[in-house]
């Protein structure tokens, strides 16, 4: 049910999209429908009109629905807790030299050493 429904939804998206560009804009600077043409008729405009209305009601319905339907569900899934959690292995206690900083020490240098300043 939930499927059908968003796609209902996606296709009433699409079409109101459609329909909102193909109007023609009121101040002449935004808009496909410019200059005249496709768009010159009062009919055509109330046509167009209409349908964004129709549309944007159906939008409205289905965004209900599907809000609906999610809370109607019998399994409230979370994304936190579809996250499986590694556990690591505990560290070793303070002051046994076996913890992450003691890793990252550098060992003992090799090689020729520099002797100390007098």
């Amino acid at each position: 049910m939930e499927t059908v429904v968003i796609v209902i939804h996606l296709m009433v998206v699409l079409a109101l999209v459609l329909v909102v560009l193909l109007q023609r804009s009121e101040g002449g600077a935004l808009g496909i429908g410019g200059g005249g043409g496709l768009m010159s008729s009062r009919g055509t405009a109330n046509v167009l009109t209409r349908a964004t209305g129709i549309l944007a009601a159906a939008f409205f319905v289905t965004s209900l629905g599907l809000s609906l339907i999610a809370k109607m569900s019998e399994t409230p899934a979370s994304v936190l807790d579809s996250v499986t959690t590694e556990q690591s292995a505990p560290s070793a206690p303070e002051g046994t030299g076996n913890g992450i900083l003691d890793a990252l020490k550098p060992a003992e240098p090799t090689g020729p050493q520099v002797p100390a300043a007098q």
